[in-house]
């Protein structure tokens, strides 16, 4: 599995569990008084975040991202659904190289 593909597994899963985090563990925490909800979810997605930061660099040596690129990745990244854009273009990318 290249680095690329790795980047775009990583991204993908980091982008779900911060959806999950917004809009599911973030309501129990505040409409329903479950704070371990944000907790669990909020410990997995930092590890998840820690995962990405790894990725995108491995990902930019082998697949050569500009500096724009890695910035616009990292940007979409702190976007609700963003990642989903990111994979998007990632993908086109894999297709063109």
């Amino acid at each position: 599995m290249s680095e690329l593909q790795k980047f775009r597994w990583v991204n993908k899963i980091e982008g779900i569990s911060f959806i999950i985090l917004i809009f599911i563990a973030m309501p129990m925490k505040y409409s329903f008084g479950y704070p371990i909800a944000t907790k669990v979810v909020g410990m997995l997605h930092g590890l998840l975040v820690f995962a990405f930061i790894y990725q995108i660099i491995e990902a930019k040596k082998e697949a050569g991202f500009t500096l724009k690129e890695t910035a616009l990745y990292s940007i979409f990244s702190l976007i609700p659904f963003g990642s989903f854009y990111t994979d998007k273009l990632l993908a086109k990318k894999m297709t063109i190289a």
